[in-house]
């Protein structure tokens, strides 16, 4: 490099500051340091006497995989770079397998024991860390401890088998179908990407107006793969026979320990009060399933006049996060500073990264925000834990880092990167969780942030849906962005309005795949083929016609980390409902509320039951039927006279 180049030449480091991951190779080194330390540590975990030293230790063991691990996780998928991507998987497969052996690891697990059977020695325990430690019990139960070592090591390798099926089944559900051109009449080709003789189907153009377009992609992309469909049959089962080996009935009632709906049986309870609050018969009396999406979204612009274009240039990213660092700020105290990278430290160098501070505590953690749309990176918008935090053998706190991944367009030269009302809505959301991991400061890792149950963990992001939809929170930041004009009262309201239009079609959705969920991953062997088994949930709970020779649930993506925990986004929603109603309708900057949302919910992480979580925030228990008049108080009263009316 030239002499210039001396003077300025940036510190260099590895990805998120790993100094080894400053090449693909740098997983090797990085697992098999974590590989070494977890050694040492169950070796110690072995030999120390029962106490809370022996909860340190299991944190400290599992913070040492997590954090090669959940890194791994977001980089296999996100990495511009194949070799990277690669060298992640790797990584990834062979930390799992690790975990999955000392889940089943029967000396580790005696230390365990030891220790919850001492009654002295529990009593002493503070509640996080008997939690804890019942957590990780739970952790050696479910992988079937208690078996003999034939069938622990049967339970090993279904595990095994299972983690690859998911990453297979995965990555099935985002393949396009190729068909031959000439099926397709001349006019709607261009909607296609072309490959040959052949067109590629990689989605449903839901949004599409053209009625054929939308029919041709949902009866070409939903064709069923033969391979795709062995996968899906091989996962439901595999999960199934590793559940009856450590001994449930099914693979639903072992998802379903320890989490707010503790029984299967609630999907019961579920379905008859939301058939009951929700006639929507005359909706689907004309629409096919592939209108569903669109005329939801063709409804509301045209009761309501919502063009996204209208809506685009009030929500420049700057003035989104202006809005997030402002009610931050007023709720919790907390803002977002912008921070220097190293060379090295982030994979596209569009990626900002934001230090999060509280005006009296200091730094809290960083957020790496992967916000603008790439070749190859995939559409999802999620939240991934890189780092959890924790209190440090020596008394220091190790920070938690988490990455927000969004698919935004850049700017271009007359415009910044204008969000529409849903990608606002999603960056809203995406921050929910951040915060959730900022400020779920546990002292144990293995229960920071949002590793809490799943139908607990989606409440702090839906929540920021519905400060998202507030005028009075939208009216803080939304600016044009050439005439800094605010965006008008009304456009807000018919915004929050236009939302309410479809929602029960919407929620009648979500009940159905939850529904086909549990039904999946109940009793086994399935009475039906998987494809029969979605016809009927389809017509019985949707009320939309199966459309022969379709297999959506081969695209289903979240029957991987959601299996049999789908209907936790129902749940969660009502949670929300109830606390937004509660505690932040009547003033959504209210800083009291704030600090009793932060203490009583996401302070703990996952280190309480999440219902007494709930229970401190409302201040009261709250009942099957709270739950579902939460859900079913947010639909639009008069939806069903205006779809007959249109």
């Amino acid at each position: 490099s030239s002499i210039w180049g001396l003077f300025n030449e940036p510190e260099t480091t590895g990805l998120f500051g790993v100094p080894e991951l400053n090449c693909p190779e740098g997983f090797q080194e990085a697992q098999d340091k974590a590989l070494q330390e977890s050694e040492q540590l169950v070796q110690k975990a072995c030999s120390t006497p029962p106490g809370p030293e022996t909860v340190m230790i299991f944190d400290q063991l599992s913070d040492g995989l997590c954090r090669v691990a959940d890194l791994a996780d977001f980089v296999k998928i996100a990495h511009p770079d194949f070799a990277f991507r690669e060298a992640a998987e790797e990584a990834c497969r062979n930390i799992g397998t690790v975990v999955e052996k000392l889940n089943t690891d029967v000396e580790l697990c005696q230390s365990l024991r030891r220790l919850l059977a001492d009654e002295i020695v529990v009593r002493s325990l503070d509640p996080e860390t008997r939690r804890v430690a019942e957590l990780f019990m739970f952790d050696f139960e479910i992988s079937g401890i208690h078996l003999d070592e034939e069938k622990r090591k049967k339970a090993v390798n279904l595990n095994v088998r299972i983690l690859d099926l998911c990453n297979e089944f995965l990555t099935g559900t985002h393949l396009p179908n190729k068909i031959d051109k000439h099926v397709l009449p001349e006019h709607i080709r261009y909607n296609f990407t072309a490959e040959g003789n052949y067109l590629q189907v990689a989605g449903l153009h839901a949004d599409c107006p053209d009625d054929l377009v939308r029919e041709a992609a949902y009866k070409i992309f939903l064709y069923p793969n033969a391979e795709q469909l062995s996968r899906l049959e091989e996962l439901l089962a595999s999960r199934n026979s590793l559940a009856q080996l450590v001994g449930y009935d099914t693979f639903s009632h072992r998802a379903l320990q320890g989490t707010m709906a503790r029984n299967p049986g609630i999907r019961h309870v579920w379905k008859d009060i939301l058939r009951n609050s929700m006639h929507s018969g005359i909706l689907f009396q004309k629409l096919m399933p592939w209108d569903h999406p669109y005329y939801s979204g063709a409804l509301r612009a045209e009761r309501y006049n919502i063009d996204p274009g209208l809506y685009c240039p009030f929500f420049s990213l700057g003035a989104c996060m202006e809005g997030l660092n402002s009610l931050f700020s007023q709720l919790l105290g907390i803002s977002l500073y912008a921070e220097q990278t190293q060379r090295g430290e982030v994979w596209s160098e569009d990626v900002r990264k934001l230090a999060v501070v509280h005006e009296t505590e200091g730094l809290l953690g960083y957020i790496y925000c992967d916000f603008f749309q790439r070749p190859d990176k995939p559409h999802q918008d999620c939240h991934f834990t890189v780092r959890g935090g924790r209190l440090r053998e020596n008394g220091e706190y190790q920070l938690p880092v988490v990455v927000l991944m969004l698919s935004l367009p850049h700017s271009t030269r007359g415009a910044p990167t204008l969000l529409s009302p849903g990608m606002m809505e999603n960056l809203f959301h995406e921050m929910g969780h951040a915060m959730h991991s900022m400020l779920g400061r546990t002292r144990y890792q293995h229960v920071t942030g949002t590793r809490c149950p799943t139908d607990f963990a989606e409440v702090p992001s839906i929540l920021m849906e519905y400060f998202a939809n507030d005028y009075r929170v939208v009216n803080q930041f939304a600016r044009h962005y050439k005439t800094g004009q605010p965006l008008p009262k009304n456009m807000v309201s018919r915004l929050c309005e236009s939302k309410k239009v479809c929602a029960a079609a919407d929620m009648q959705l979500q009940v159905f795949y939850a529904v086909l969920d549990q039904i999946y991953h109940g009793k086994h062997p399935l009475r039906k083929s998987t494809t029969e088994i979605l016809k009927e949930t389809q017509e019985k709970v949707y009320g939309l016609p199966y459309v022969p020779n379709t297999a959506w649930q081969l695209r289903f993506s979240h029957l991987v980390g959601y299996g049999a925990k789908y209907y936790s986004y129902l749940m969660s929603r009502a949670v929300a409902s109830m606390v937004w109603k509660q505690c932040f309708a009547q003033d959504p900057f209210d800083r009291a509320m704030g600090e009793r949302y932060r203490r009583e919910m996401l302070a703990h992480g996952g280190g309480k039951e999440p219902m007494l979580m709930v229970q401190g925030m409302l201040q009261k228990s709250p009942s099957v039927e709270d739950f579902v008049d939460a859900l079913v108080s947010d639909l639009d009263q008069d939806f069903e006279t205006f779809i007959t009316d249109s």
